[in-house]
């Protein structure tokens, strides 16, 4: 894509991680409702699983980059001030990424005797 079409790249990646995200939220909220009970053992279980691990991390760098994406346009759209809105966009980006990290650490833990 050239540089004129950033915007759109943007736009297609927000509208197809949420895409994402809405088909996962529907599957794992059904499978919470119609499921068996769920306890601690059950979703370590579950969650040891490779492929809903891999769809589970998957779900999270959906919802940390659709986060990002929409965050940044909001901050660039609104924000006149540019040292403003520099802090405020490296702030939600510290952010974010810690929260990435920790959520990648916890599907990790699962794997520990």
């Amino acid at each position: 894509m050239t540089f004129r079409a950033q915007g759109l790249r943007a736009w297609l990646l927000q509208r197809l991680s949420a895409a994402y995200l809405a088909l996962f939220t529907i599957l794992a909220v059904g499978w919470l409702l119609f499921g068996e009970p769920v306890d601690y053992a059950a979703w370590r279980q579950l969650l040891g699983t490779p492929w809903i691990s891999v769809l589970m991390a998957l779900f999270f760098m959906a919802l940390f980059f659709h986060a990002w994406v929409g965050i940044r346009d909001v901050l660039m759209d609104y924000v006149p001030h540019l040292k403003l809105r520099l802090f405020l966009l490296i702030a939600v980006a510290v952010l974010l990424l810690a929260l990435a990290i920790w959520s990648a650490l916890t599907l990790v833990s699962v794997y520990r005797p």
